[in-house]
């Protein structure tokens, strides 16, 4: 396999994760917790759940520096953006305004920072194996 879709291959299983993150959030978590918990605990669980993944592939995408793992977390970043508006918009046929309301902090919802979590994983994840500081 080409190494240059390895980080897409990467991103897959983690919009997999994501996916099965909020099956689990709409089937279990919601039943237990109040609805803003759900999306507390939810947002929390993936955001750990992508940076075990990350650190759990690094070896595999060859992350050669702090540079190369920020590029693969920008990857990330724009193809997560793409795949929920595309997504949202012509799967879903949700409006922008309501897409968009998943960027406000409120309702235990912490989708930006989850965002900044799939950017800055691959450079998390280079650290933890080795790979130095941010300005290695």
């Amino acid at each position: 396999m080409r190494g240059a879709f390895r980080p897409f291959f990467a991103w897959l299983l983690i919009l997999l994760l994501a996916i099965l993150n909020g099956v689990l959030r709409e089937t279990v978590l919601v039943a237990y917790l109040s609805r803003d918990n759900a999306y507390l605990a939810s947002g929390l669980l993936l955001s750990c759940v992508i940076l075990i993944a990350a650190t759990a592939v690094a070896p595999w995408l060859r992350l050669r520096a702090a540079g190369h793992a920020m590029n693969v977390g920008a990857l990330w970043l724009g193809l997560t953006l793409v795949f929920e508006f595309a997504f949202g918009g012509f799967v879903l046929d949700r409006s922008l305004s309501d897409m968009l309301a998943a960027y406000r902090f409120e309702h235990g919802n912490i989708w930006p920072a989850v965002l900044a979590v799939i950017l800055f994983a691959p450079l998390i994840a280079h650290a933890i194996r080795g790979g130095g500081s941010a300005a290695h």
